[in-house]
């Protein structure tokens, strides 16, 4: 085989070649893209970390702004409440005033009711003890005969009624 042959004569130079061509991509590559790749990374890094960091403290802001809202939303459940309250309160001696005034005039009926009524039972009292009487003092005269004025058959029955 021809190229077996060959393999001692040219080995020696293809090794030279091969050596050559490494050096020249090690100090391409090596000594000209690996530092801008090494400068490139490290900016990169840098930014990150400054990104990070924005981020941080954008977080802490964000915090501290919930923090104060939540502040004060407690607050104004706070103070909804204290209205809430004194409305309750205005309410219920409103409400207590209006039920005081109605009970006054309730009270105020019932009182002239009962002046009425009271008026009405003396009225009636006195007619039924003129009434009575008069049925007594007629009574009388016919069972007996005997006539009776009529203050004494009032006194007498007025007697027997408040007994």
């Amino acid at each position: 085989m021809p190229q077996i042959n060959q393999l001692s004569e040219i080995f020696v130079s293809q090794l030279f070649w091969l050596a050559v061509v490494f050096g020249i991509i090690y100090f391409v590559i090596g000594r000209g893209l690996v530092p801008k790749i090494r400068s490139t990374v490290s900016a990169r890094e840098t930014r990150i970390a400054a990104d990070l960091q924005r981020a941080q403290a954008a977080r802490e802001e964000a915090d501290r702004t919930e923090a104060e809202w939540r502040a004060r939303m407690d607050a104004a459940r706070v103070e909804a409440a204290r209205i809430a309250q004194s409305a309750k309160q205005a309410s219920a001696v409103e409400t207590e005033g209006k039920v005081k005034a109605a009970a006054d005039k309730i009270n105020l009926k019932v009182e002239a009711a009962e002046r009425v009524i009271r008026d009405a039972v003396v009225s009636a009292r006195s007619e039924i003890e003129l009434v009575a009487a008069e049925a007594t003092r007629e009574m009388v005269e016919r069972l007996t005969g005997i006539a009776i004025d009529k203050t004494d058959a009032a006194a007498a029955v007025k007697a027997q009624l408040n007994v």
